[in-house]
């Protein structure tokens, strides 16, 4: 899974350097610079106890965490929605690594704030054969602490170019989760995490299969 590691990074720097016009780069830039010296979303720690969740499924199941780590280690990945290409990017990757994954006895569950049905539309088509969940009013995302309110400007510059987040999130709101991704032991404990201000930096999936190999 190395190989597909150093892919995402590179993949991730391409594409955001085609496609980020220098006015929405300089505003990305200044909303990274604001939560990394806010506490709005430093992400749960590793030894703190992972909340418990039920979400819907894109195929309509609910899902609970629970349950899935009574069957072994959960890798939790939050994503910003179908809308975000570093998102694509990034689980196009996971899914690649996805038989590392399972192999170690894990689980691998994504969460974003879209609605099922639209949820159900990106997983199949990536073609992902692990689970995608809906936080409906992201009340998940604001128990592990990685949620956040787009800033006024972004939503000016969102709105101009047609991204209207409201119509994205099943919360009808202009908040989003900090991609973050979370390792958990069987016991519901953190085993490590990745909280990225920056959202054009992901978790190397090398680190996840590390630290379930610690566990």
């Amino acid at each position: 899974m190395n190989e597909p590691t150093r892919r995402l990074q590179d993949e991730i720097d391409e594409t955001m350097a085609a496609i980020t016009p220098e006015p929405l780069l300089a505003l990305i830039d200044a909303l990274v610079a604001d939560l990394e010296t806010s506490d709005a979303t430093p992400g749960l720690p590793v030894g703190a106890s992972a909340p418990g969740f039920t979400l819907p499924a894109a195929d309509g199941s609910a899902v609970t965490l629970a349950d899935r780590l009574a069957e072994g280690p959960v890798v939790l990945s939050f994503y910003r929605g179908a809308w975000c290409p570093v998102c694509n990017i990034e689980m196009r990757t996971l899914q690649e690594g996805l038989g590392d994954i399972t192999s170690r006895g894990a689980s691998l569950v994504a969460v974003s704030p879209q609605a099922p049905d639209d949820s159900l539309s990106f997983a199949e088509r990536m073609e992902l054969g692990f689970t995608v969940l809906s936080d409906l009013d992201q009340a998940v995302a604001e128990a592990y602490r990685v949620r956040f309110r787009l800033t006024d400007e972004l939503i000016d510059q969102y709105t101009e170019w047609g991204l209207l987040l409201p119509e994205q999130n099943a919360d009808g709101s202009w908040h989003l989760p900090v991609p973050a991704t979370y390792v958990i032991d069987n016991d519901g404990t953190i085993r490590a995490r990745h909280v990225e201000p920056d959202y054009r930096r992901r978790m190397d999936p090398d680190v996840i299969l590390a630290a379930l190999d610690a566990i």
